[in-house]
């Protein structure tokens, strides 16, 4: 007997904190199986509902829901200590009610890849920072890539973790001591603890893409939840200002073991601004009272970090790109309600280079820094929008805003963001 495939894809648009984690949450009442395929605790992910505010940095936003399977692919990066606080955090506050199932083969964070992380942020020096988050999700990255990294089943076999960490602790103290002047980190304190991490997740763990494949064939309803952003994609970002994996779309087959094509959809969730976390080019960055505004009605704070987002305008030509890069099938607009009393607002439609009007996004990164952006203005709304239920109920200047969008892209809206609570949510036939 065949089943209709229904596997949706679910990817930030812009350079992250677009509230994905919110359109899960969302969503998850239709889903069967959440899928987390990419990135590690550097990830942020609020969800508001009846009232209570939970953070995910690692599992899946559809946590929250009874009868779900949550999984954590192969392509992660698992920091053992926070996936086991977050875990407890649920089990203790009752919430923890959907299965949980870890791959095997994803990439463990170890203690040193912290401490190298935010050693090499340091040494990078002013003006060459990448702005990390400090969790050690490149460090381990490049542990992988080098074949030299640990996986969530060496965690299982104390001897296997032995051997291993034995030889990868030498060359991580040659570097820790030689290079950046530190302490050797003694092997006991960091066996003792990965032993008893590996026997805690021990329970979770299975074969990820079989049980994917097994949820494909029966046709349930599956939800590949992306971390970060499209324009922060190691290949496809704004390098070297990136994060290290693939955030874009093509990240999630590799991260899962699912095929190109098993999917069905991929939504591309947008904010109805911009903002960024950390360096990098950002053409549509407002530095006057407007972006201050931005930030402090929209609580632009970093989720993992607390650090302020940097805040700026919708900025099409970058959209445009993510739209292809991603093949978006339908736009999830988030923080509708953010630009309320906002006057006119600006929208980016093409960069000026010394006098040059550029309408695609450019092969050199390093051009970005040198653009500056040419807006068109719209005329704003001032009614609270935040107890709307249908799109007729919007103020028409909203209406209108949420048309722009859809036109320039040439991408339908079917979800609007028009508050913080799951239940402030527009959906469109």
């Amino acid at each position: 007997m065949s089943f209709k495939k229904n596997v949706d894809l679910l990817v930030g648009a812009q350079w992250g904190d677009e509230g994905k984690g919110k359109v899960v949450d969302m969503l998850g009442s239709e889903v069967d199986v959440f899928v987390r395929f990419q990135g590690g605790a550097n990830a942020g992910h609020t969800v508001i509902s009846e009232g209570q505010k939970v953070v995910f940095h690692l599992l899946p936003s559809g946590m929250l829901y009874p009868g779900k399977l949550c999984v954590l692919g192969n392509g992660l990066v698992i920091d053992p200590e926070q996936f086991l606080a977050e875990t407890s955090e649920l089990f203790n506050k009752g919430q923890d009610k959907a299965r949980l199932a870890v791959s095997p083969h994803a990439h463990v964070v170890m203690p040193y890849h912290k401490m190298l992380d935010k050693l090499q942020e340091e040494a990078r020096g002013k003006g060459r920072k990448i702005g990390t988050t400090g969790r050690g999700i490149g460090p381990c990255y490049v542990d992988k890539y080098s074949r030299s990294g640990l996986r969530v089943e060496d965690l299982l076999n104390p001897d296997v973790l032995r051997e291993r960490l034995t030889y990868i602790l030498e060359e991580k103290n040659l570097i820790l001591t030689k290079l950046y002047n530190q302490k050797p980190l003694p092997f006991d304190e960091i066996y003792e603890p990965a032993k008893r991490w590996g026997e805690a997740i021990a329970p979770y763990v299975d074969d990820t893409r079989a049980l994917l494949r097994k949820a494909v064939d029966e046709g349930q309803h599956i939800l590949l939840e992306g971390a970060q952003a499209a324009l922060l994609d190691i290949d496809h970002g704004t390098y070297p200002y990136v994060t290290s994996s693939s955030t874009s779309a093509a990240g999630a087959f590799t991260g899962t073991g699912l095929a190109p094509s098993d999917l069905t959809r991929v939504i591309a969730v947008v904010k109805a601004y911009t903002t960024r976390v950390g360096e990098g080019p950002f053409p549509t960055e407002d530095f006057e009272e407007a972006g201050e505004t931005l930030r402090k009605n929209g609580g632009e704070y970093g989720a993992t970090t607390g650090r302020p987002r940097r805040c700026g305008w919708l900025d099409m030509v970058a959209l445009k790109y993510s739209m292809e890069l991603n093949g978006a099938s339908v736009i999830a607009l988030t923080k509708l309600d953010v630009l309320t009393g906002m006057g006119g607002i600006k929208v980016c439609t093409a960069y000026d280079l010394d006098g040059e009007r550029i309408t695609s996004w450019p092969n050199d990164t390093r051009t970005l820094d040198e653009l500056k952006p040419v807006y068109e203005v719209l005329p704003g709304w001032n009614e609270d929008i935040t107890n709307c239920k249908t799109f007729e109920e919007l103020p028409a200047n909203a209406q209108a805003y949420v048309k722009y969008i859809e036109q320039s892209l040439n991408v339908p809206v079917f979800l609007i963001g028009v508050g913080a609570d799951r239940t402030q949510t527009i959906v469109r036939g």
